[in-house]
């Protein structure tokens, strides 16, 4: 299979599909529908598929090590069992109630990191629009501890990936930039911020993961349709075109880590657009050439 040759493996019909990881112990994706208020889990092998329901939004999720899931929900994060409800062991900006969680994604040191924004999502769950920057990062750690990681503002907190020398990266989809932080270990926190990747004329940045070489792939949603490969110095690498208009989060799996697969969302699509490509909101899948890296755990 060629890296062109991107394909639907499962027509999930997400709204919001997101934050997806591979579980390399069980070998199966999970990610989940932000707006659909579910997690999934899919071996893409055999296509069995699992779908669990959640009592609200549901923004993120990351696996632990003993096998159960960290869930970012919508201000809340949760300990869960594949089964049964989540158990909350933090409430994030309890004071704002304007924010919800995004991004979330455990780190390497097992700690998880979510990043907050202004809920975009109304009670009848149509699109809300985002005044001004009131998302910001957060480290939740195994002892359940909540600290702030940085004192800088987002439009939409996304993409959360560490690359080989230890920094940071992350985006704000609003202002269509990727930036870069160096861990400032005595402070126990974010600083000397760079712009890392701006610009890209093809829709915003999404969601991201990085390869065994240190790239970047990050997936340009809002309309840009692709995949961009980053380079480490902040450089395009390559673009690679998807079957879907809004990528929303992507991650190496399979056996030799060497697939790799990519949510999408179908939110505030018209149903003429939908009609002529319901592929929206599925997940694909396509082989790019190079291995991913094994995924955090909790804990």
């Amino acid at each position: 299979m060629r890296e062109t040759d991107a394909a639907l493996i499962f027509d999930a019909r997400d709204v919001v599909g997101e934050s997806i990881v591979w579980d390399d112990r069980r070998r199966r994706l999970v990610w989940v529908d932000i707006i659909g208020r579910r997690i999934h889990r899919l071996d893409p092998e055999s296509g069995a598929h699992e779908g669990w329901p959640m009592p609200g939004l549901v923004t993120s999720v990351g696996l632990r090590r003993d096998g159960g899931a960290v869930v970012g929900l919508c201000k809340e994060i949760a300990l869960w069992d594949f089964g049964g409800p989540p158990r909350t062991v933090a409430t994030i900006e309890a004071y704002k109630p304007g924010t919800r969680l995004n991004e979330g994604v455990v780190a390497p040191d097992g700690s998880f990191w979510v990043g907050t924004m202004a809920n975009n999502i109304g009670p009848d769950d149509a699109p809300l629009d985002i005044a001004g920057d009131e998302g910001r990062l957060y480290r939740l750690g195994p002892d359940g501890g909540v600290t702030s990681l940085s004192d800088d503002r987002f439009g939409i907190t996304n993409t959360m990936v560490w690359m080989p020398d230890g920094r940071f990266v992350t985006a704000d989809t609003m202002k269509n930039v990727l930036y870069s932080y160096r861990w400032n270990d005595s402070a126990r926190r974010l600083d000397d911020r760079h712009r890392y990747f701006e610009g890209f004329a093809r829709g915003l940045p999404d969601g991201s993961c990085i390869d065994a070489e240190g790239f970047v792939w990050n997936c340009r949603v809002v309309g840009g349709g692709c995949l961009v490969r980053i380079a480490p110095d902040g450089t395009l690498d390559r673009v690679v075109d998807l079957p879907c208009s809004w990528p929303t989060s992507c991650t190496f799996g399979g056996a030799d880590l060497d697939t790799l697969f990519v949510t999408s969302a179908r939110f505030t699509m018209t149903p003429e657009h939908l009609a002529a490509n319901p592929a929206e909101g599925g997940l694909f899948s396509l082989r790019p050439g190079v291995r991913g890296v094994a995924a955090n755990r909790f804990g």
